[in-house]
């Protein structure tokens, strides 16, 4: 009786579970759909009822709406791919590397090394935003996406989250033994590290595209030219019509602005799941 009942208990548990786990995916989803739905509806519908769950008819008019703009959403999605990308790459690699350099080698200064890189995790980016901009000016990188990439190779969260991760799973003994058979420092770091690295790496640049895609204070600063433009810039500008909000225009650019990010979590989750069934057999 005891056994039935200790079975009977599990079973209740794992339903409630199911269901807890199902209303918060409900939860998660529904403001996805809202953005969806009224980007299908007019300005008109979303003003009366701004929350509906019934599609409009008046897509192809947002869309002629937000494309009728003085920027070109396709050229702003363009620019937000490249810099995002390009900060995403910057990020995960040059970070995996220096997190290499402080765990894989002995060096007097590598833990104050450590120690300065915390101490520059602290202090906010907000701060040195306007130091930042005047030197983007002086030196003529103003309206070039390269003064939003390249400054992305310093990414201290990112460094020390590669650290924590590769403490436990990186093994020397295979580093030593590449080293033995004559592999490069490179070598050795590309062939062998980086593919053990996959899940981290994934996470990591899942957090770097979502941030630089969503990005708007330094994107906004630095380029001022229409054709420099990025999504969250154009998305920005919608609401500043001074004679009519289109919300419709606004929830398409909205969609279109999600819509990236959520490709590159469905294409890089397979890796997260892989990292957290291997942390789990670890521990």
């Amino acid at each position: 009786m005891s056994v039935v009942k200790k079975d009977a208990g599990s079973r209740a548990f794992l339903i409630s579970a199911y269901i807890f786990c199902g209303l918060l995916t409900v939860l998660s989803l529904i403001p996805f759909v809202i953005m969806i739905v009224n980007a299908t509806r007019s300005t008109t519908q979303i003003q009366q009822h701004a929350i509906s769950l019934i599609p409009g008819t008046n897509f192809m008019k947002n869309f002629a709406v937000l494309t009728s703009k003085t920027f070109n959403p396709w050229k702003g999605f363009i620019n937000s791919l490249i810099i995002s990308v390009g900060v995403t790459a910057c990020t995960v690699y040059f970070s995996t590397m220096t997190a290499y350099a402080v765990v894989a080698y002995e060096w007097k200064l590598k833990k104050p090394f450590f120690t300065l890189i915390m101490c520059v995790l602290m202090i906010p980016a907000t701060i040195t935003s306007i130091g930042f901009y005047q030197f983007m000016y002086k030196i003529g990188m103003t309206n070039n996406f390269l003064a939003i990439i390249l400054p992305a190779i310093a990414s201290p969260p990112t460094v020390f989250f590669m650290r924590q991760y590769m403490i436990p799973s990186l093994p020397m003994e295979i580093l030593q033994s590449a080293r033995i058979d004559g592999a490069g420092e490179f070598r050795i770091f590309n062939q062998i590290v980086l593919p053990m690295m996959k899940p981290a790496m994934a996470t990591q640049a899942i957090f770097a595209f979502v941030s630089s895609w969503n990005n708007l204070f330094l994107p906004s600063i630095l380029l001022t030219k229409n054709d420099k433009y990025t999504m969250p810039i154009m998305v920005s500008l919608l609401t500043g019509d001074i004679y009519k909000t289109e919300y419709g225009a606004i929830y398409l650019g909205l969609f279109l602005t999600v819509l990236p990010l959520l490709v590159v979590y469905f294409l890089l989750s397979k890796y997260i799941i892989a990292g957290v069934a291997l942390g789990g057999l670890k521990g």
